[in-house]
């Protein structure tokens, strides 16, 4: 069984904590963690742009000039395609570009992307953020003590207010609770910090 060094506030080893080899032992699957990663970020797109058609532009209801007789072009619309500020052919459409991944595949990239923090020694774990009152300088002492540099994942168990706005002024730190927990934000970040009930509370969301 793969162990885990538990780390006080101060970034003093205390002792290590047995983990579940399936979460944090398992193989890289590489195809997993991108299909995982692509489908959510698919899921997170608007979808919002569009264009006008034909029948949305406004104006356009006379023919310009007569069919024959002018010595120019045939045109019925000037809203048509092809005149400036006329209609857009073939342009997007609000959709959702979202898609769903098997569950097997899900499973097996969050394990991919736990396993190759716990490999890289990049997941730490602490026995407790305790931070009484919203203040910046305690995240910054807290991953400073820690070596955590860079862009790092705060994973609590519930949501705790005070490490949530504690942390949200500090660029790419990201504060989630453990049943958020998920293969984008893993892999979009250096460093993954969870508490000790946030240990254990995704071994018990996630280990099923």
């Amino acid at each position: 069984m793969p162990k885990l060094t538990l780390y006080n506030r101060d970034g003093e080893k205390v002792k290590e904590v047995a983990v579940r080899a399936e979460l944090f032992a398992a193989p890289i699957r590489k195809g997993a963690l991108y299909q995982t990663a692509v489908a959510q970020m698919a899921r997170r797109r608007q979808g919002s742009a569009a264009t006008k058609g034909r029948s949305l532009v406004r104006g356009g209801g006379a023919k310009p000039w007569p069919q024959k007789g002018t010595g120019r072009a045939r045109h019925g619309s000037i809203r048509s395609p092809i005149w400036v500020g006329g209609a857009v052919t073939f342009g997007p459409h609000p959709r959702n570009f979202g898609y769903r991944i098997p569950k097997k595949v899900r499973r097996a990239a969050l394990c991919s992307a736990l396993s190759a923090k716990a490999l890289e020694e990049k997941l730490i774990v602490v026995d407790d953020f305790k931070i009484d009152q919203p203040r910046t300088r305690a995240v910054v002492n807290l991953l400073k003590n820690l070596k955590a540099s860079g862009k790092a994942l705060i994973v609590t168990a519930c949501a705790d207010e005070n490490v949530i706005k504690s942390a949200r002024n500090l660029p790419g730190v990201k504060t989630i609770t453990a049943p958020q927990l998920n293969v984008l934000d893993i892999l979009n970040h250096n460093y993954l910090v969870l508490s000790q009930d946030a240990l254990e509370k995704v071994e018990e969301v996630f280990g099923a």
